[in-house]
């Protein structure tokens, strides 16, 4: 027994180092952690269970035959975060450049069939060459037997992907499914044809960075949700975003003890409006006036900032916050604050995380681009996320709701559950301005608009007629909110035909 003890112990040291001492030190020059030291950075200290640290390859072409190298390049399990049980795989690119075999494929499947029939989240930390070339298309068929447990599992259990080096050509294919997209500067890249092959079939000149990198993910494409300065950060943040989350789509989300009272009224939410009705405001300053500690774990911050998505907790109760942003183009609604909200919001469904919305929105963004781009089928995906979503559903009206946008956010005829205004609230089909210049024409003044908004605009016509439950003083957002949520904590309401499922955009 203590000869086969101490195979077993060189057998799991010959494991743990991966491509060897060499690769491993290229790996630390680029700045890069290596597959083992992320996951501990990841996890909760001593928690990780490895499964499959004896696997290698099957190949024997290309002179694979005499390099096997225990792991073939994934390392697997499960392990704790915050307490709470976490199935993961990490890529390991010392090993043959993380490239996916078919052997390495399996291991990742079977840690996504254990993360769904246990009912846990699923991390994969990506840095991988893609597919092994010399398997062929044995390694394609290792893609889409990933795939399609990415699209199983969607809505059912989390999953985040967290890129920490290359990802390309079909690769890319697996995180665009899950939940929630990481990359850090400088050492993140998605692109499903690199440089050379776009240089070669376009002509366009461009670097790694400037087609993939972490900031045009996360500020042009939108595919990244998360962008950060180091692998420190982002694996930090992940284990941010979980506890908000629950484990799987039968779970409640966590809820904590709050140290913010309940009944908390904060006197500077009369001062964030300004009296001018086109005049600008932060968003993020009445989120962090009402949600508990002032914290917004924001989601896709530099992508379409004109809609505000994130998470928080009200009462020590997480909620996903969606809310437009009058700073940035005013709050309308486009293309791609559309595509972001709907995302977030069927996710937020999913899962069982209450939705608040706070609304200032003067309508749709106007224009040929956006007319041809789609935005009607692309506004559409964002209320029927809204009409769709069964968790509770509460809204807040700051100031503008005008046209087709009042009725997509969260309004109370797509189910709204506690609805309420601000006085500053302006609900109408249009502004003041554009009404009467088509109401009174060459005859428009500017004493014409504001006898409208005082007729037609202000929120009392709306409650009068039940579309609004309440009218509220700004400084008891926070407490009415907290309350709303106590009393819709035992909502039931199902949809005959729903499928639970974060079905890209």
């Amino acid at each position: 027994m203590r000869e086969k003890l101490e195979l077993l112990q060189q057998k799991r040291a010959e494991s743990e180092q991966g491509g060897g001492a060499d690769r491993i030190a290229t790996q630390h020059q680029k700045g890069k952690m290596t597959a083992r030291e992320r996951l501990d950075v990841l996890l909760d200290p001593g928690s990780f269970v490895e499964l499959d640290r004896f696997v290698t390859h099957r190949a024997t072409d290309f002179g694979l035959a005499d390099q096997k190298i225990l792991g073939d390049g994934v390392v697997t399990g499960w392990g704790r975060v915050e307490g709470r049980i976490v199935y993961v795989y990490s890529q390991d690119f010392t090993v043959f450049g993380g490239s996916l075999s078919e052997a390495h494929a399996e291991k990742i499947c079977k840690v996504m069939d254990l993360a769904v029939r246990n009912g846990a989240p699923v991390i994969g930390l990506n840095d991988s060459g893609g597919a092994r070339i010399q398997e062929g298309v044995v390694s394609l068929g290792g893609y889409a037997d990933i795939f399609l447990r990415n699209t199983l599992a969607s809505g059912v259990v989390p999953q985040i992907s967290a890129i920490l080096g290359p990802c390309a050509g079909g690769a890319v294919y697996s995180p665009a499914i899950t939940d929630f997209v990481f990359m850090v500067r400088g050492i993140s890249y998605m692109f499903v044809t690199g440089p050379s092959v776009v240089k070669t079939v376009t002509h366009e000149e461009v670097d790694f960075e400037r087609l993939g990198g972490a900031d045009v993910h996360g500020g042009t494409s939108g595919v990244a949700h998360f962008v950060h300065d180091s692998e420190l950060e982002s694996l930090t943040a992940v284990r941010t975003l979980l506890s908000y989350l629950p484990s799987n789509n039968l779970d409640e989300p966590p809820i904590r003890p709050s140290a913010d009272p309940s009944d908390r009224r904060d006197e500077e939410l009369l001062e964030i409006v300004p009296d001018e009705p086109s005049k600008p405001y932060d968003m993020h300053d009445v989120i962090r006036r009402v949600v508990d500690g002032g914290t917004f774990f924001e989601v896709q911050r530099d992508y379409a900032g004109n809609l505000l998505t994130g998470f928080a907790r009200l009462g020590g109760r997480p909620v996903g916050i969606v809310a437009n942003q009058p700073s940035n183009l005013a709050g309308v609604l486009d293309i791609a604050a559309s595509q972001k909200g709907a995302r977030f919001i069927r996710f937020c469904d999913a899962f069982n995380v209450p939705l608040v919305t706070l609304e200032d929105v003067p309508g749709f963004l106007p224009g040929v681009a956006q007319e041809h781009g789609g935005i009607i089928k692309h506004g559409a995906k964002l209320l029927y996320a809204y009409c769709e979503a069964t968790v509770p559903k509460l809204t807040v009206i700051t100031r503008k709701a005008y046209g087709g946008a009042y009725d997509v956010m969260n309004s109370k005829h797509v189910r709204g559950d506690y609805n309420v205004a601000w006085p500053t609230a302006e609900i109408a089909v249009m502004g003041p301005k554009g009404a009467v210049e088509i109401l009174y024409k060459d005859q428009a003044t500017e004493e014409k608009a504001n006898e409208y908004r005082d007729k037609f605009a202000h929120p009392y016509q709306a409650a009068a007629r039940g579309y609004l439950d309440d009218i509220i003083d700004p400084r008891d957002t926070r407490p009415r909110l907290i309350e709303a949520l106590t009393t819709l904590a035992t909502k039931r309401d199902r949809n005959p035909s729903k499928k639970h499922g974060n079905i890209p955009l």
